[in-house]
Parts: C-alpha cells; sequence; structure tokens
C-alpha cells in the first residue's frame, strides 16, 4: 500500500545521511509549523523528532528545525508544499508531495525525473484514484495486542497489520500497525493511541491507492526503480503509488 515498496528498495539503495537529515528537518519544520512546537501535543513532531535522534541529528538543529517552523523568532519557515500527479512506468498511478523553498527551481526537476520512463499529468488527474486519508504507523510492546480493538477506540476507520519489512521503524517482537483515519480525526487518534501505549512512527496526510494494477515481479522492481528516482531527490516529502 502506498509506499510499501520503498521500504525494501532501501535494503539495497539507502539513503545517503547528509539527504536523510535534510528530509527530517524539512518534515520538523511542517510539523511544527502544522501542529505546534510542542512534542507532547503533537504526535506528527514527536514521531519525526524520535526518528531525527536516532540519525543522530542533533539537538540544536532540532530545536532550531521546531523554533523555524513554528515561527518563533526571526528566522520563519518559508516553505511551499506542491503535489504532482502522474505515471509510473507499467501504468502504476503516483502521486509526489514537494516540499521547497523555490518552486521554480524544483518543478522543472521534478518535470526531467518524469520523462525518465513515466509521465506527468496536469492537476487533479488523477487524485481521483487515491483516497486522502490520515495515516497512523504505530507499535505496541504487546506482540498479541489487539489492533483491531485499539482502532476502535482511538477513532481510526480501518487498519492494517504492519511489519518491519514494511516500515522498517516497526520492531521486531512488537505489535505493529497502520491506523487509517479520515484527515480531521488524525491528531485525535494520534494522541488516543500515544496516551495508550502505543508509540507513533508517523502522523500524516497521505494517500491510499483505490486500486493496484496487476504487476509481475519484473514490472514491479522496475517500478520501484523509477520511484527511487523521486525519493531520491532532496525536495520530494513523499511518494504515493498503486503499488502493493
Amino acid at each position: 500500500m502506498g509506499r510499501q515498496w520503498l521500504h525494501a528498495k532501501r535494503e539495497v539503495a539507502g539513503l545517503k545521511k547528509g539527504q536523510l537529515v535534510g528530509k527530517l528537518v524539512k518534515e520538523i519544520m511542517v510539523a511544527a509549523k502544522l501542529g505546534g512546537p510542542e512534542p507532547a501535543g503533537n504526535p506528527r513532531l514527536a514521531a519525526v523528532v524520535d526518528k531525527a535522534r536516532k540519525a543522530s541529528v542533533t539537538r540544536d538543529v532540532i530545536e532550531r528545525a521546531i523554533k523555524k517552523g513554528a515561527g518563533i523568532g526571526d528566522d520563519k519557515l518559508v516553505m511551499e508544499q506542491v503535489v504532482f500527479e502522474g505515471y509510473a512506468p507499467n501504468k502504476v498511478p503516483v502521486i509526489v508531495e514537494v516540499l521547497t523553498d523555490n518552486n521554480n527551481r524544483t518543478a522543472p526537476e521534478i518535470r526531467v525525473l518524469f520523462k525518465k520512463g513515466g509521465q506527468l499529468g496536469a492537476p487533479g488527474s488523477n487524485k481521483f484514484l487515491f483516497d486522502h486519508v490520515g495515516l497512523v504507523d504505530a507499535h505496541h510492546p504487546d506482540p498479541s495486542a489487539d489492533v483491531e480493538a485499539a482502532a476502535i477506540e482511538a477513532g481510526a476507520q480501518n487498519v492494517e497489520p504492519l511489519s518491519q519489512e514494511q516500515n522498517d521503524d516497526i520492531p521486531e517482537g512488537t505489535s505493529g500497525a497502520r491506523f487509517i483515519t479520515e484527515r480531521g480525526d488524525l491528531h485525535a487518534v494520534s494522541q488516543w493511541l500515544a496516551a495508550n501505549g502505543w508509540t507513533i512512527v508517523t502522523s500524516e496526510l497521505g494517500y491510499i491507492a483505490k486500486n493496484f494494477p496487476e504487476l509481475s515481479d519484473e514490472q514491479r522492481a522496475h517500478t520501484g526503480e523509477f520511484l527511487q528516482i523521486f525519493e531520491d531527490h532532496d525536495d520530494v516529502h513523499r511518494v504515493w503509488a498503486a503499488v502493493r
């Protein structure tokens, strides 16, 4: 679902440390801008700060990113979110979310990437092929935790088991799950989970494909290589694709 293709690719390709740090810092700034500077009341921020610490991002860099995103001090966040829609090889629908401080630079670069085997569409050309939802990836220390009961209590619309293979931030020996919410319920669901023993890995708005094209192993690998090109771009925030 969505970005599962990426987790398999990370074993081989991975992200360079400097590039990973840059993406984490951007995510910290955006999370602080949208939900405030206090991780205790902002599950999305808490999750990305934890990732940043695990990636050895310094406390000073994290604090400066939070302040910039929240607009605390003179250094304010100037970041534009741009969404590109199109198709990867084998007619796989894809949505590319970009965070950039200079779209005049980034947009032409994204167009060039689409030409490497895919097709860029006009705005609105394939969003109807996806559901725009809230996504919370989380894990519970009890491997027998009832994820469906947790989803009901938290107010999620749906839930899927999530393994470390699908998300490498899910520790082995825990109960991992992806909670799917209405967009307006994302914060409340994240808050309930965090207060009831769940560790939030990601809390964000995202896209889930309504249908998935049938692909051979070779086609899936080819599509994954194309999508990885976008993931490796510094300004690309998320890539959502109709690949299982």
